[in-house]
């Protein structure tokens, strides 16, 4: 019989928005790092893990006993899904659960930055408040209502975004090779699919919302962003190797866009020489770096938690197939922990 469930998140996590995880599995907490790891997946049922931080030793999966890893968040890209399908084993995730978070970081920092209120602290500091205030009366500076937001990606976040952005009295415009997963809201808000091209032509706020897979590596690029207007900014909260971060960081230094939000980066944690840290102290002020954050609130991780664990409660506690299963079933039957529990 193996182990019930590894968890490589401190049970403080879980604790602190009052999700208690179920008393009747044997969860054991360790961090990915810790020497025992291995051995530990090698003989755990379930594998819960955050969806954000580096990815897994493939070698940790071959030949175990693990019958799902359960993400308790959005993002598949710690584990290479290769060899959990060779191994049998299921992987889900929680999708939707950050909807909120994200809406709320896009808005919020297109606001900051199209408003100007991110760069009015340090003037200032300085001194220069009444230089400062005529400076932002007389740029005209606006708020969502009225402008184009233009989204790539109309999946579950995009569109939760895009709804709103809608409410606040934005232009709704959108580019997805994909049918999008509800046309019925999306003809509701008469949102206009685009072109990427034409999208950020045409956009005020542009927002990222793809995964990060081969043919989005780079997608955002030095050619697409001499495309947006003198005063448009981009969200990235998507991942990071969407944009081509040296040439954001030009775009912005040469006031060629607005400015732009960015809470995912190439290599996390960024290395020091990343172009976005080391850009002028003018550039800096048109740009808000957040450390992969957007889409974490008290809200969002009790929401993601519950679920998560409950996901794991079905195949181990009740001996059901999980929910939101990315990749097929579980190897055999799940035994329900009683059953199991007089077998030992």
């Amino acid at each position: 019989m193996c182990a019930d469930v590894l968890c490589l998140r401190p049970e403080q996590d879980f604790l602190a928005v009052g999700v208690m995880p179920p008393s009747d599995l044997y969860i054991t907490y360790r961090g990915p790092a810790d020497e025992d790891v291995p051995d530990l997946v090698q003989s755990a049922c379930a594998l819960v893990i955050p969806a954000v931080g580096p990815a897994l030793d493939p070698v940790w999966f071959r030949g175990s006993a693990l019958r799902l890893v359960q993400v308790t968040g959005a993002g598949l890209d710690r584990v290479d899904p290769d060899v959990l399908r060779d191994e049998g084993i299921a992987l889900a995730n929680v999708p939707g659960g950050s909807n909120m978070a994200l809406a709320e970081y896009v808005i919020s920092n297109a606001l900051a930055l199209r408003r100007g209120f991110f760069g009015a602290s340090g003037p200032l500091r300085t001194g220069g408040y009444a230089t400062h205030r005529a400076a932002m009366v007389k740029a005209n500076l606006c708020g969502i209502g009225g402008l184009t937001v233009g989204l790539v990606g109309m999946g579950t976040i995009g569109l939760a975004v895009a709804e709103r952005c809608h409410q606040m009295g934005a232009r709704i415009a959108y580019h997805d090779p994909a049918l999008p997963r509800d046309q019925t809201k999306l003809d509701g808000m008469q949102a206009q699919s685009s072109g990427i091209e034409d999208l950020f032509a045409a956009s005020d706020v542009v927002s990222l919302h793809v995964p990060l897979i081969d043919a989005t590596r780079n997608l955002v690029d030095a050619a697409l962003l001499s495309r947006m207007k003198p005063d448009a900014v981009l969200i990235n909260a998507a991942r990071g190797g969407i944009v081509d971060e040296a040439a954001l960081a030009a775009a912005i230094e040469n006031n060629e866009i607005g400015g732009a939000a960015v809470d995912v980066f190439s290599t996390e944690p960024p290395l020091p020489n990343n172009p976005l840290l080391t850009v002028s102290d003018a550039a800096a002020a048109r740009l808000i770096l957040t450390p992969h954050i957007a889409g974490v609130s008290r809200q969002a991780s009790r929401l993601l938690f519950t679920q998560a664990w409950d996901n794991v409660a079905r195949l181990l506690l009740k001996g059901q197939t999980p929910s939101n299963i990315v990749l097929p079933a579980p190897r055999a039957p799940a035994v329900a922990l009683a059953q199991a529990q007089t077998q030992q």
